[in-house]
């Protein structure tokens, strides 16, 4: 079978973290199941929302997502590159468990191994209706589709909107060809970056896709979504394309945010999150549905194009970001909000991460989880709903980097592995976050027992993953 009750783990792979006990009983909504929405931007900085303390790029909507329900200030994703981290959210594992470790490409015949259960599988299994709408980024072949990973529908840019088509892939019949584009000339033309497919399930609906008008007809999409299934409970995996680079807003928002075009595309999809509440308001699904909002990983670190205008984001006041190990690329903004669940204006401090998604999400429709792989993720709903004396399930959370483990965090320490950086060996480094979150001040030579305590945890948690890791799907 491949679901169960409870996660089957090892000591190792635990880390301190203790799976859901035997007798636990499902969560009990008086309304029911609750619907999930998950809003997930692509290469978005910690500070890259008013309510983490952006200057200037205007978000009211997330602000008052935040006061209505919680902020978590130390959410972090599995790995700082798009496709790792999409794996490890939809799976609960990290990424060399779900078999997912480097960024793939419209050339790749490799993707999510369709063995491996997603959090849509979950629920779906427990009457969900499941959509993804926006970037997807696990396999653009037929077999690695979200149509083939447990959701019922999709439409969205099916990797990187830096990219550029497969020539092979299936094109609908009324296809809507832009920019002087042929199948003829798309089949055979040399393929140009920045000309990605738009995809409805499993076939190309539009190429070049225009970009300026993505987020607004995601939001389109998930609404007719909401409202086809507000009768049942679902699930909506919204991954927004941007603000991964290149840039595009619609006529609207274009110029309307005072750092240029990446603020224009925040800001654009705050108005977003505004439609998508106001519809649930609307509804009457306000009290009966999770929203959630969070980014893959941290920001490109770019210097302003030739009009001086913005391209990267913000992760102050961390250090790094995306690629990077530092928390810059691997701590993310992330707010909750449940009308009458989470304590409203509330702040968890607690560590979480992306990979808690899936065990969380099962446990709250009362779905039994997976058992096909050991999951790293674990149950969160004590820290999501605030309950007196909730703790982070983590004694130890890992920062993978390709196939090898770099870092671990173990309360308020990070160690920092060695390991190779543009060429360079890097030694080993100790950092207090809670005095530190700039990472700024290396305390490995003054506090040998607490590198000496990590560097045991981390070799022994990293034995078990490597002893049970994943792999990728293939295409025939």
């Amino acid at each position: 079978m491949r679901y169960a009750l409870l996660v089957l783990c090892v000591l190792a792979g635990c880390a301190g973290s203790p799976p859901r006990p035997a007798d636990e009983k499902p969560f009990d909504s008086a309304a029911g199941k609750p619907n999930f929405i998950l809003i997930f931007t692509d290469d978005q900085g910690y500070q890259d929302l008013g309510c983490f303390g952006s200057p200037k790029i205007k978000t009211p909507n997330i602000d008052r997502m935040a006061q209505q329900g919680r902020k978590f200030t130390d959410f972090y994703v599995a790995e700082s590159v798009c496709s790792p981290s999409r794996a490890a959210l939809l799976t609960g594992c990290y990424p060399p468990r779900a078999g997912v470790t480097r960024v793939l490409y419209e050339s790749d015949v490799i993707g999510l191994n369709p063995a491996r259960v997603t959090i849509a599988e979950v629920l779906r299994q427990r009457g969900y209706a499941t959509a993804c709408i926006g970037k997807w980024h696990l396999g653009h072949k037929p077999v690695f589709l979200p149509t083939r990973q447990g959701f019922d529908s999709y439409f969205g840019v099916p990797y990187s909107n830096d990219m550029r088509v497969d020539r092979q892939a299936a094109v609908a019949d009324d296809c809507h060809f832009r920019q002087g584009m042929t199948l003829e000339k798309m089949r055979h033309d040399k393929v140009t970056h920045h000309w990605v497919p738009l995809m409805r399930n499993e076939k190309i609906i539009e190429y070049p896709a225009d970009q300026s008008t993505l987020t607004r007809r995601y939001t389109e999409e998930a609404i007719a979504f909401i409202e086809k299934n507000k009768d049942r409970p679902f699930f909506l995996y919204l991954p927004h394309t941007m603000p991964h680079i290149p840039l595009f807003a619609s006529e609207q928002f274009t110029g309307h945010s005072a750092i240029g075009p990446y603020g224009d595309v925040l800001e654009e999809i705050d108005w977003s999150v505004g439609r998508i509440l106001a519809k649930l308001k609307a509804l009457g699904l306000d009290e009966n549905t999770l929203v959630i909002y969070t980014s893959d990983n941290g920001p490109w670190k770019l210097r302003p194009d030739k009009n001086g205008h913005v391209r990267g984001g913000w992760a102050d006041p961390l250090r790094g970001a995306k690629f990077g190990v530092y928390e810059g690329g691997y701590r993310v903004p992330c707010v909750m909000r449940w009308p009458g669940r989470i304590p409203a204006g509330t702040v968890c401090s607690e560590i979480a991460g992306t990979i808690d998604l899936l065990p969380t999400f099962a446990h709250l429709a009362g779905a039994p989880l997976p058992t096909e792989r050991i999951l790293d993720g674990r149950d969160i709903r004590p820290l999501i709903l605030d309950e007196p004396g909730a703790k982070t399930p983590h004694g130890l959370y890992c920062y993978y980097k390709k196939e090898g483990l770099a870092a671990v965090r173990s309360g308020k320490w990070k160690l920092l592995l060695p390991r190779k950086w543009k060429n360079k060996d890097l030694p080993m480094a100790l950092y207090d976050l809670s005095a530190d979150i700039g990472e700024s001040n290396d305390l490995a030579e003054q506090r040998p027992d607490v590198v000496k305590r990590l560097t045991e945890m981390a070799k022994q948690f990293d034995a078990e993953l490597q002893a049970n890791k994943g792999d990728y799907g293939k295409a025939n």
